[in-house]
C-alpha cells in the first residue's frame, strides 16, 4: 500500500488549492442536510438535537430527559465517491442520561453511507464506514481517528478486517479542544483519517458485510465493493460541536 499512499499524498498536494475547497455548512441553518434518528423517519430532527448556535453546528441534548436509544445522524444531501472532507470538532458538556458507556465523548463521520431515507425506522446506525472521533478521558487510551464498520468490512494491508471498531490510532486529544479532522476517500480504493495532520487510519477496499442483515439489504444484488455513498455526522449521546466543514471533490 506504500506506493498507493505516496501517490495519494502527491495528488492531494497538487489539488489542495484554496479555491477547490467548498463549504458544506452555511453557518446559519441545516440547509443541505437531513437528520435521521432511531425510531423516527428521515427528516425529523428529534428534540432539535442538531442545531446551529453562533455559527457552529451543534449536537445538543438539553431537550432530553434520557437518550432512550435515539441515536442520530445528519446526512449531507450529496452522494460522494472521490473526495476530501475537513472540519473541526470538540466535545462539550455532559453525556445525556441513559447514554451507553461507549458513547461518552464519541462521535464521527459516516462515509460511503446508505441514504437517510433507506434506513429502517428503528435502525440505529446506517450501513457505512465510520471515521470515529473520541475524546480522551485522561488515560491517553481513548484515541481519536479510529474506524468502525456498521454493515461493512475494510482491508488493512492484505487483511480483511471484520472487527467492528479496531483501534488504529495512537493520537489522544482532550475533549474540550477544537480538533482538526480530515478524511480522504478514493471510491473503493484508499481511505485515510487524519487528526491534527497525523494519519490515524489507512485502509482500502471498503465493502458490504454480506453476513450483516442491513449490509445484505443495502447491497441487494449489487457488487460487494462500496464505491460511493453519503456522509453523515453523528449524535451518539454526548454533546459535540462542528465548524469549518469543507469539501473537496476529486475526479475519479
Amino acid at each position: 500500500m506504500a506506493a498507493v499512499t505516496m501517490a495519494l499524498i502527491a495528488s492531494a498536494s497538487a489539488a489542495d488549492a484554496p479555491d477547490k475547497w467548498v463549504p458544506m455548512f452555511n453557518g446559519r441553518d441545516l440547509s443541505g442536510w437531513t437528520p435521521k434518528f432511531t425510531g423516527s423517519p428521515a427528516g425529523e430532527n428529534v428534540l432539535r438535537t442538531f442545531r446551529v448556535e453562533d455559527g457552529v453546528l451543534a449536537v445538543s441534548y438539553d431537550g432530553y430527559d434520557e437518550l432512550r436509544g435515539r441515536f442520530g445522524h445528519l446526512f449531507y444531501d450529496r452522494k460522494l465517491s472521490h473526495y476530501r472532507i475537513r472540519l473541526e470538532y470538540r466535545f462539550t458538556g455532559q453525556q445525556v442520561a441513559g447514554g451507553p458507556r461507549w458513547g461518552l465523548m464519541n462521535s464521527g463521520i459516516m462515509l460511503h453511507s446508505e441514504a437517510a431515507g433507506s434506513m429502517r425506522v428503528d435502525q440505529a446506525f446506517p450501513v457505512s464506514i465510520e471515521a470515529q472521533f473520541l475524546g480522551d478521558d485522561g488515560t491517553g487510551k481513548r484515541t481519536s481517528g479510529n474506524l468502525c464498520s456498521p454493515g461493512t468490512h475494510v482491508v488493512i494491508g492484505e487483511t480483511l478486517v471484520t472487527e467492528h471498531c479496531p483501534q488504529t490510532s495512537t493520537v489522544a486529544v482532550p475533549p474540550g479542544e477544537w480538533t482538526r479532522f480530515e478524511v480522504e476517500v478514493r471510491g473503493d480504493g484508499l481511505v485515510r483519517h487524519l487528526v491534527n495532520g497525523t494519519v490515524t487510519a489507512e485502509y482500502g477496499k471498503p465493502q458490504y458485510d454480506p453476513q450483516d442483515e442491513d449490509g445484505q439489504r443495502v447491497m441487494g444484488s449489487g457488487p460487494l465493493a462500496l464505491r460511493e455513498g453519503y456522509v453523515a455526522l453523528q449524535a451518539e449521546s454526548h454533546p459535540v460541536q462542528f465548524r469549518k466543514i469543507e469539501l473537496m471533490v476529486w475526479e475519479p
